[in-house]
């Protein structure tokens, strides 16, 4: 019989536990910040209808055309494993019915996302996010307030040269304007475009601004500003923003050619990044305003705001900058020889999980060399050795792995007496 070798399917992969550790710390620190900052938490469907992804991310956007992972079900439904995160909030916020809420609607999420891309670096295929949205509120402190979190976020992450860099892009008042003038600047340039801006010139022209490619960054760069061609409200928007900015002493800088890949975005749109050890900027976070998303997809006009992190690209940098979070020191170690000092030793460690203390065993290994071999290697300063004898005795022994002196203690005074041991 032939045996088969699955494997994780490409692009994605396990979260093994030494690097569940970066995932749970993140979370842990998001939690935090975001009950000081009055955000709940939501838990929306790995799976959404596929047009809420068309309509709200748009049509010409890579993600619908070539990264959305697409099912239909047993009752001919589509369905797309959710590429991001904020179209399905924004879905929530109106099928739930949440412009009865006191306004504005802070939420935030941390999950699995999908979207089929060449596996690199830092980007899988199934990816995690980490995202804060606001809903319902217009004022440009808002915008100020999502990227002082997102750097406060960083910032307790123990992230070093951290770099925020923020554009407007007006709205539906000043940006169709703007983008026939774009336009037309690229078509007489378009012979020094790559294949990619060649087709965005004429079905998402913005996107033209947002490329990587070598060939495009001349032309990038002397092409008309989105900040020149804003209307009176959103000039004053950004002006509010930046002031609220430089009020906090939080660092930036402005970025004309960006834009965000995404067609919901209006008004202020920000990406933050930071320097690895060989000075590359790796992007770790990034969002905007998308006043008009609610109403695009059928609910009322609510103006909001958000932004979100790409977790593999934290923990990579998290690696490069050498932030370990390190496990807590093993202190104590329980070996137990014999089935009876076995079964009570299950309440004995019970005891100090109510505690918080932390101690290690090894209860499948009966030879004593063994597990004090094994207390050794997690470097545990006291050894609990518990045997037929201590347990019918109700007492235990208590070996310092420094000194190798041993006394022996009531199991009623143990917790007690490893305190006065750890406060030492």
């Amino acid at each position: 019989m032939t045996k088969i070798k699955f494997q994780t399917p490409s692009g994605m992969h396990d979260i093994l536990p030494e690097e569940e550790k970066y995932y749970y710390k993140i979370e842990e620190i998001a939690r935090k910040i975001a009950d000081f900052y009055g955000f709940g938490k939501i838990h929306t469907p790995i799976v959404e209808q596929v047009g809420l992804f068309e309509k709200s991310v748009g049509n010409s956007t890579d993600i619908v055309q070539k990264e959305m992972y697409t099912l239909k079900t047993k009752g001919n439904d589509w369905l797309a494993l959710r590429p991001e995160g904020t179209a399905p909030i924004a879905r929530s916020y109106i099928e739930n019915g949440m412009y009865n809420l006191s306004q504005p609607v802070k939420l935030w999420y941390f999950g699995p996302f999908f979207r089929y891309e060449r596996p690199q670096a830092g980007r899988y295929r199934q990816f995690w996010q980490l995202g804060f949205e606001a809903l319902g509120e217009k004022s440009s402190i808002v915008d100020a307030q999502i990227i002082q979190i997102c750097y406060n976020l960083l910032k307790e992450l123990k992230i070093k040269n951290v770099i925020v860099e923020l554009n407007s892009i007006g709205d539906k008042e000043c940006r169709p304007s703007y983008k026939k003038i774009l336009a037309s600047y690229l078509k007489k340039r378009q012979s020094s475009l790559c294949s990619d801006c060649k087709k965005r010139r004429k079905d998402n022209v913005l996107r033209v601004l947002d490329c990587k490619e070598d060939k495009c960054q001349s032309v990038k760069a002397d092409a008309p500003q989105t900040l020149d061609y804003l209307c009176e409200e959103c000039k004053k928007h950004f002006k509010e923003v930046l002031e609220y900015l430089d009020e906090i002493e939080l660092p930036y800088s402005l970025n004309s050619s960006l834009v965000r890949g995404l067609d919901y975005y209006t008004k202020t749109v920000f990406e933050i990044f930071a320097k690895d050890s060989l000075e590359k900027s790796i992007a770790l976070a990034g969002g905007g305003r998308y006043d008009d998303l609610i109403n695009l997809l059928g609910g009322r006009n609510v103006p909001a705001c958000g932004a979100a992190f790409g977790i593999e690209r934290v923990i990579e940098l998290m690696r490069k900058q050498e932030i370990i979070d390190q496990e807590p020191e093993v202190q104590i170690f329980l070996a137990q020889i014999g089935e009876l000092a076995k079964k009570k030793s299950l309440n004995i460690l019970e005891e100090f999980r109510k505690t918080k203390i932390k101690i290690a065993e090894s209860f499948g290994r009966d030879s004593l060399r063994n597990q004090l071999n094994k207390a050794n290697k997690l470097k545990a300063k006291y050894v609990l050795i518990f045997g037929q004898k201590e347990a019918l005795d109700n007492q235990i022994v208590l070996r310092d792995m420094e000194t190798g002196k041993q006394a022996l203690i009531k199991l009623d005074n143990l917790i007690k007496e490893i305190k006065k041991k750890l406060k030492k």
